[in-house]
């Protein structure tokens, strides 16, 4: 089976990142939204099907796009990560982190919305959870399709 880390950055691998990245908002992220709004933490629920401006698709599919779009950075730089344990806590870091500061600090307030939700600890803990869990599964699902595939 080929390491993952050891493929080159070709047009498969960044395809494959984004196929993860998409699955994995669908699948690891939203089904931890749906634990947080289950026991009452998280200040919103899962897979919402409202429709997004400008073209009107459901807002859980916009999100799956831009996750796969953070899957293309994640496979452009999880070759950098530790082995072993280090390797899945950074992936988890790295979906914890910067997805949600570039929606707390960019998206909310480019939506009308306050910078960081208004620092609500509610929100702050599900975005950090949620996104943790999406790095996790983009990470999980790269590994698996990338020894499916051969890395192509």
């Amino acid at each position: 089976m080929t390491d993952p880390k050891s493929c080159p950055n070709s047009a498969a691998r960044l395809l494959l990142g984004f196929v993860a990245g998409f699955l994995a908002t669908l699948i690891f992220h939203q089904l931890t939204l749906a634990l947080l709004w289950a026991i009452k933490l998280a200040p919103f629920g899962p897979f919402a099907m409202g429709p997004t401006k400008p073209f009107g698709v459901p807002a859980v599919f916009s999100l799956a796009f831009f996750g796969g779009l953070w899957g293309i950075i994640f496979v452009l730089i999880d070759r950098r990560f530790p082995d072993r344990f280090g390797y899945w806590l950074i992936s988890f870091l790295f979906g914890a982190i910067f997805p949600s500061l570039v929606a707390l600090l960019i998206v909310l307030p480019l939506k009308g919305k306050p910078m960081g939700g208004g620092w609500h600890p509610p929100l702050l803990i599900t975005a950090f959870l949620i996104n943790g869990a999406w790095g996790v599964g983009t990470a999980l699902l790269v590994r698996l399709f990338s020894r499916c595939r051969g890395c192509s």
